[in-house]
């Protein structure tokens, strides 16, 4: 998920121009350790996301110690810069970590509008730099349709959890007739839509109305009630659970039964509790991951999350976990803590076992790995199905 505030704030831009090309190309820490970057979005609108996605990180970098580190013993050290949730500011965490820090690669930031604001202060800095959670298609590919050369990702695209749910909504739940209900105010919401669209028709099925909401609202009867006369056999909703959360519990109490389908900006415990447990029966969404799944891998992952933390495991934890691996990987087939030899071993990673997945990155720096299907069930996320890309 993780995409929200697109519009890029001028004080980034700014500072892009100001520093670009200031030198400072990570050296990577000293003789005994390999300092890597955090830019996380640790206080401030999505602070609850970066501090997951942080706590991923934090203790695949703690696992990696334990077991002798790398690159014949060196220790992985995390410096923490908290972008409180803001593009200007996410500016000014990526500037310290390369000039002053002087780290080998950066990890985040969360959102795709704060990685988006930052992106070219790694490219001027040739610091390679991964978002766990952006998801924004821009990320690694510009507008020129250039790859962006030290941009990448341990998360899907959004494009393909839209396809996704098009195939679940007619394969899985076997309808034919859906309606499209998203937020006007976010690309995140515009591009699933557009995806789940194309896919839902070409499966034969028939889009036969569309409805829009802006971020912030809060009385959602008026477009529920001109849905709920379409008579749909499922409602797509790609939005965050903010919104989601009363969308759902409006539209079951305007007597709307059907299915209600979305997209990973769902996951997150207050969905439950904006909501209710009773309204998101019968209501399903992609994620990247599933706690319950019970691949070997994921129930010791969940294991050791628990024993560190007290809690369970999101999505967001478990991409943040992956992001660490991955730099964890491209250093030690590197052999290296160079940032340039991190970035050609990173476009290179390829069957790499992590949480999620399987994951080999395309020719976009873009994970090709499964994605699976979660469906609420009295208030609890239930493992659905996996599908693989």
């Amino acid at each position: 998920m993780f995409k929200k505030g697109l519009g890029l704030a001028l004080g980034a831009c700014l500072l892009t121009g100001l520093f670009a090309g200031c030198g400072g190309a990570g050296t990577g820490g000293s003789a005994n350790e390999i300092k890597i970057g955090g830019n996380i979005e640790l206080t401030g609108g999505v602070a609850s996301y970066g501090k997951q996605t942080m706590n991923g990180i934090l203790l695949a970098f703690k696992e990696a110690n334990a077991a002798g580190g790398v690159l014949g013993g060196k220790k992985l050290v995390l410096v923490q810069a908290d972008n409180k949730s803001e593009a200007s500011e996410a500016g000014n965490a990526m500037t310290k970590l390369i000039t002053q820090d002087k780290v080998a690669a950066v990890l985040g930031p969360v959102v795709s509008g704060n990685v988006l604001a930052v992106s070219q202060i790694a490219q001027d800095n040739k610091i390679p730099m991964l978002t766990p959670t952006g998801t924004n298609t821009k990320i690694t590919v510009g507008d020129d349709g250039k790859v962006q050369q030290y941009a990448f990702r341990s998360c899907f695209i959004d494009p393909f959890q839209g396809k996704v749910m098009a195939n679940f909504a007619a394969k899985s739940l076997k309808v034919a007739k859906a309606v499209i209900y998203m937020d006007s105010s976010s690309d995140y919401s515009k591009g699933l839509a557009d995806a789940f669209s194309d896919t839902f028709m070409q499966n034969g099925g028939t889009i036969i109305g569309k409805e829009a909401f802006l971020q912030k609202d809060q009385d959602f009867k008026s477009a529920l009630t001109k849905i709920k006369a379409m008579n749909p056999e499922v409602v797509f909703i790609p939005a965050y659970y903010e919104e989601v959360g009363k969308i759902v519990k409006q539209a079951r109490e305007l007597g709307i039964s059907c299915p209600i389908i979305g997209t990973d900006g769902w996951d997150n415990s207050k969905l439950v509790e904006v909501a209710g447990a009773d309204a998101l029966n019968n209501t399903f969404f992609s994620n990247h991951y599933s706690s319950q799944d019970t691949d070997p891998r994921v129930v010791k992952f969940v294991e050791s999350y628990k024993k560190e933390y007290n809690e369970e495991p999101s999505a967001l934890s478990a991409l943040g976990y992956d992001g660490a691996l991955m730099i964890i990987d491209a250093i030690k087939r590197a052999n290296s803590a160079e940032p340039e030899k991190i970035r050609e071993a990173l476009e290179k990673t390829k069957d790499l076992q992590v949480v999620t997945g399987i994951l080999t990155l395309d020719a976009s720096h873009n994970p090709v790995k499964s994605a699976v299907v979660i469906e609420m069930k009295d208030g609890k996320q239930t493992f659905k199905e996996k599908v693989n890309p």
